[in-house]
């Protein structure tokens, strides 16, 4: 009775599988630190991962800084703040555009492929014979994967950072008629460097996500391979949503420990 009681309880369902996929989360970092680490199968995937990753990476930001340029400067210009276009930009691109340009790439063009591959290995049963003989799948597959994914996520976000930056300089420059020396300037008047700072650890916890998601998915399909291809949608879907809550916490615990700058 108990036990049916608990399967009928609404929402029981999701409630075991976020507890999984966080318990995955904490076995990927206790197992980073066992031995034998995986470094040939690290090296495998960061490239991976980064050969499929910035080709999109690179051109979705150049028009992700493009807007940011375009709708902040033509605010400023609207209320005659247009030395600051520059330093608003950067803020807008360094802080929230190129973490989640980087994070919604990671998830979407590595994290997917990242599942399917696992989810193969899956069906093919291939992760019971590795249990079977003694050897965590999690040490084995995982904690490599997870690991490239956080390190090509911090690579990338500066990749984005700087592509963005300067694809804003051009087109407020170039199309809005600005000032090249003041939006130069204005860096400094409202940038800082823990504004770096948090855009690099949002990249890496987004990557740290990203990765757990679609590993926890990978390792849990339903239905063979049809299975599989329901399980790369859902893990790209949840982790869209939880880089989007993440993202969130991270800006409203920002701002509240890190004061601006000139307060």
């Amino acid at each position: 009775m108990v036990g049916r009681t608990t399967a009928s309880f609404p929402g029981a369902a999701a409630l075991r599988q976020t507890g999984r996929l966080y318990a995955l989360g904490l076995d990927v970092v206790r197992l980073t630190f066992r031995r034998p680490f995986q470094a040939r199968e690290l090296i495998q995937q960061f490239w991976f991962i980064a050969s499929v990753s910035i080709l999109p990476t690179a051109l979705v930001s150049i028009p992700f800084g493009a807007v940011i340029a375009l709708h902040i400067g033509s605010l400023t210009t609207q209320i005659g703040a247009q030395s600051f276009t520059g330093a608003a930009s950067v803020l807008a691109i360094i802080q929230q555009a190129s973490p989640i340009v980087t994070a919604l790439l990671i998830a979407g063009a590595g994290g997917s492929a990242m599942c399917a591959d696992l989810g193969s290995r899956t069906i093919r049963e291939e992760i019971d014979a590795m249990e079977v003989l003694g050897v965590s799948p999690i040490q084995r597959l995982i904690v490599p994967r997870v690991l490239a994914a956080m390190g090509v996520a911090a690579f990338l976000n500066g990749m984005v950072s700087v592509v963005g930056v300067l694809g804003g300089y051009f087109f407020n420059v170039v199309m809005q008629q600005g000032t090249p020396g003041a939006y130069l300037a204005s860096f400094s008047a409202l940038a800082q460097l823990p504004d770096l700072w948090i855009s690099e650890i949002k990249a890496v916890l987004f990557g740290f996500v990203a990765a757990v998601v679609a590993s926890y998915r990978g390792l849990n399909p339903k239905g063979g391979p049809k299975g599989v291809g329901d399980a790369v949608n859902q893990s790209v879907v949840i982790t869209f949503l939880l880089l989007f809550v993440l993202n969130l916490v991270l800006t409203a615990v920002y701002l509240q420990l890190v004061p601006p700058k000139g307060s």
